[in-house]
């Protein structure tokens, strides 16, 4: 893949900037407006659930094969094509008629969004030297805190006018950004490859939805007392069974979706078991707001209130620690990350909750996380892969976290029934994750050292040149 444009590089970031800003501002002000919905659709509480998990469920099923696409098509079309299509169905929820035409539109949302920011990580590979993505990816990264600091303000000002408002925002915002994306995305030329690996493609859509609804209807309340989904255990081993059948399909494509020649390098398996971890660690922090209403008696809202430190400490941490990756490369980097990251979950499981306790523990874990789910782990996968598979990587990686993401929900919530008291249950679920993620702090030394890293990204850059 050869630019054949070059455009200025502040540019190109503050695009790219924009659209993951957009995708990420729709989940976080999204919650302001389900009161509205449930009430103008008169649907339940379950059902209103699946405007959030039809969302994530798009989201993990697109990511991988709009990202391949971008591979075989050029970056320029394909995230233009994601903006467009977020538009879409946010004009189709905007609009909805009926419950069911609305979750269509969530789906539609959800399956663009899987474009956006693995296609943008790419796009920084493919503009900026290997000495610069790391500050790059950073401030990338630092979107999904400013969303959640943002979000909620956004959220309840637009819905003054009605919540299909909330949805319509995006259509200005994206005309923008698709005129934009055709004027300052560098133009490339893609490697002639064969065929895009459709039966792939289908056979980890099938795989990873069956995953996740199974997951998702998982309910640990329900598992503990020996009822479950009627379809939650078929679905979990239809999973099974197909996750095998796409990696015999994928040995034998031409081009495969996911390339099995990938997960040769070491720092890219180490990778992806960190990410399964942090999306663990992530979905942890869905779960602080029922242990401070038990430990402190307030109210939901003020316990969602208290997250705020966790938020504005990944929007702090994202680009600093990119700026962290020029300077000292990945390894360092990503065990700091980790460290900080079990030691905030540890510190929630081990001891007394107090004030001086819970917010000593949230600004780690989000200083923590910042790092894993910021910039780090995209910053190893640009320096280890090729610009042929960069996007196709950085979608895998999408992936794995949300697998970790769903895992997280399950985990958390069969080891908090285990104990007699809510909140012990709630340490124990933290304690748990944190020796978890103190064990992938270990894992982290088999990454790749400073000068490695950098000699193999200008490696794999002179490649491409060439």
């Amino acid at each position: 893949m050869k630019e054949t444009a070059q455009p200025p590089r502040t540019y190109v970031l503050g695009l790219l900037f924009v659209g993951v800003l957009m995708a990420a501002l729709d989940i976080a002000i999204v919650g302001p407006a389900l009161p509205a919905i449930q009430r103008d659709f008169q649907v339940s509480e379950q059902a209103l659930a699946w405007v959030f998990s039809l969302y994530v469920l798009g989201n993990l099923v697109g990511t991988p094969a709009i990202a391949a696409l971008s591979d075989h098509l050029g970056r320029r079309r394909i995230y233009t094509l994601s903006i467009a299509g977020f538009a879409l169905g946010s004009l189709i929820v905007a609009l909805a008629p009926s419950f069911a035409v609305l979750l269509i539109g969530r789906l539609v949302q959800g399956i663009s969004a899987g474009g956006i920011f693995p296609v943008a990580s790419a796009v920084v590979g493919d503009t900026f030297p290997p000495e610069k993505r790391g500050s790059a990816l950073g401030l990338l990264g630092a979107v999904f805190g400013i969303a959640f600091l943002i979000g909620p303000i956004l959220g309840g000002v637009l819905l003054l006018f009605g919540w299909p408002w909330l949805f319509l925002i995006n259509l200005p915002i994206a005309l923008v950004m698709i005129i934009a994306s055709l004027r300052l995305l560098p133009t490339q030329s893609v490697a002639v490859k064969s065929r895009f690996d459709l039966l792939g493609t289908l056979m980890l859509g099938a795989a990873l939805s069956a995953l996740a609804y199974g997951l998702t209807v998982l309910d640990p309340a329900q598992l503990a007392q020996g009822q479950l989904d009627p379809l939650a255990v078929p679905m979990l081993i239809a999973a099974v069974l197909l996750f095998p059948v796409f990696i015999w399909v994928e040995q034998r494509a031409t081009d495969p979706i996911v390339q099995p020649a990938l997960f040769r390098s070491r720092p890219i398996r180490l990778i992806a078991v960190l990410a399964v971890g942090a999306g663990i660690a992530e979905t942890a922090i869905v779960f602080i707001p029922s242990l401070l209403t038990l430990a402190f008696g307030v109210s939901v809202s003020t316990a969602s209130f208290m997250l705020l430190v966790i938020v504005l400490s990944m929007a702090v941490g994202s680009p600093v620690s990119g700026r962290m990756l020029d300077r000292l490369g990945s390894r360092l980097v990503i065990i700091g990350g980790t460290l900080l990251s079990a030691t905030g979950l540890l510190l929630l499981g081990l001891f007394p909750l107090n004030l001086v306790v819970f917010y000593l523990s949230s600004v780690l874990l989000g200083l923590g996380l910042a790092v894993l789910l910021g910039s780090a782990l995209r910053y190893v996968l640009l320096n280890e892969t090729a610009a042929s598979d960069r996007a196709a990587a950085q979608g895998l990686l999408t992936v794995t976290m949300g697998v970790g993401q769903l895992l997280g929900a399950v985990l958390v919530g069969l080891i908090a029934t285990t104990a007699t008291q809510p909140l012990d249950g709630y340490a124990r679920a933290f304690l748990s994750i944190g020796i978890f993620m103190g064990g992938l702090t270990l894992a982290a030394l088999g990454l790749h050292d400073r000068a490695t890293e950098r000699a193999r990204a200008l490696e794999l850059s002179s490649s491409v040149s060439r």
